[in-house]
């Protein structure tokens, strides 16, 4: 008997999108399925075979009843077993990619559904790795996927992150653990773009450390000339700060809210060769922002990465009022002829609405300015094409 016929059947809705499904598209709403007694008792991260409105079987699939994303597609295989050999053949495929791209292991190795993952994110720190399982489907799996990290990438230290707001929709708990080897008892250092930055892998934001800014940083440091002085607002352990001194600023001003960032920012200052270059003040970015102002202190080059403001839908348009309101607030210390970099992690903002909050903002600072590059994620976060949703980071950079 095959795998197929023991498993339970999921069905779609017939107003379902049956098409953009069987064409790639990862994700099945709870409202877009015929939810029975008994597709609402399937076990939270079980695995059952997705079918259109007329039966025809569509994909295998993981079922999370709990969860607005009801169903999300696994394989095409309808008879797939989610055993050892199926986590290493992936994993070794996200592997040959980063390897391709970088010299030194420290970068994102799983990027949730584009590396075939979904909902799971996997940061590498050397011989340590970060796992957010983030669907229920992954934490029923957790065992195996560890297994066949370490068979694959020969890590010592394997680590869960159980934080973010991902896992509570899920319906999971927020517990940390360590899955293999011992925990790092301090902050661990990360090459990149000729910086150090410290990575609290146990008491850090998410993994750590945030990866997908690199190319971003490398943009900023070439913006800068010797001795340029800039600013990096909402800095978390020195991102911008700490690559544009490495490109060469006479100084950088990191400012973050967290205490416990901007020490591991100041470490990184230290291990990099640049802390007589790099000052802090922690507060809320608005405030400081506003000081700074008042201070009469301008920057060559002035960069503002926020976290999330429109985290939802629903939180779109005052998402978007923020990011015009540190678009005003930066662009006002921005000298005549420098650099203004904005930055946004929303999935809910797409582009074109970034940009111009961006802009508007910009404009409402009594400022020209003049777009000369748009950046996003680094490959080491590919996006799946179907999927917006992955596509989340943007930055746009002006010349003012």
């Amino acid at each position: 008997m095959t795998q197929t016929n023991t498993r339970p059947r999921i069905r779609l809705k017939p107003k379902a999108n049956a098409r953009g499904m069987r064409h790639g598209f990862p994700w099945v709403y709870a409202n877009d399925i015929v939810a029975d007694r008994r597709t609402r008792k399937i076990e939270a991260g079980a695995l059952a075979v997705l079918e259109d409105e007329n039966r025809a079987p569509i994909a295998l699939v993981a079922v999370n009843p709990e969860s607005k994303i009801m169903c999300r597609v696994l394989d095409r295989d309808l008879d797939a077993r989610l055993d050892a050999a199926w986590f290493e053949s992936r994993i070794r495929r996200a592997l040959a990619l980063r390897e391709r791209l970088f010299n030194t292991p420290y970068y994102r190795l799983i990027h949730a559904e584009a590396d075939g993952f979904p909902g799971v994110v996997i940061d590498r720190f050397g011989d340590a790795c970060v796992i957010q399982p983030n669907a229920a489907w992954a934490e029923a799996h957790l065992e195996t996927l560890t297994e066949a990290l370490v068979s694959v990438t020969g890590v010592t230290t394997v680590l869960k992150n159980a934080s973010g707001r991902t896992r509570g929709l899920e319906g999971l708990d927020d517990v940390n653990f360590t899955l293999r080897g011992t925990a790092p008892d301090a902050p661990l250092p990360v090459p990149m773009n000729g910086a150090t930055y410290m990575a609290d892998l146990t008491g850090g934001q998410k993994t750590g450390l945030f990866y997908d800014q690199r190319p971003n940083h490398a943009f900023a440091a070439q913006l800068v000339q010797p001795g340029a002085q800039v600013l990096d607002v909402f800095s978390h352990v020195g991102g911008f700060g700490l690559a544009m001194l490495a490109g060469g600023a006479g100084q950088a001003l990191a400012v973050d809210g967290s205490a416990a960032a901007l020490e591991l920012a100041a470490q990184g200052a230290q291990t990099s060769g640049s802390a007589d270059r790099f000052q802090t003040r922690q507060g809320d970015a608005f405030d400081v922002l506003t000081q700074l102002a008042d201070e009469g202190a301008k920057f060559d080059v002035v960069i503002c990465d926020p976290p999330a403001f429109a985290p939802s839908k629903q939180a779109l348009d005052a998402g978007l009022r923020a990011y015009e309101r540190v678009a005003r607030l930066s662009a006002s210390l921005v000298k005549p002829d420098g650099y203004l970099g904005l930055c946004s992690c929303s999935h809910a903002v797409d582009l074109g609405r970034f940009r111009d909050a961006s802009s508007r903002g910009i404009g409402r600072a009594g400022r020209q300015a003049q777009l000369i590059h748009t950046g996003f994620a680094g490959p080491d976060h590919p996006q799946l094409p179907q999927l917006a949703e992955s596509g989340y980071l943007k930055a746009v950079f002006y010349r003012l």
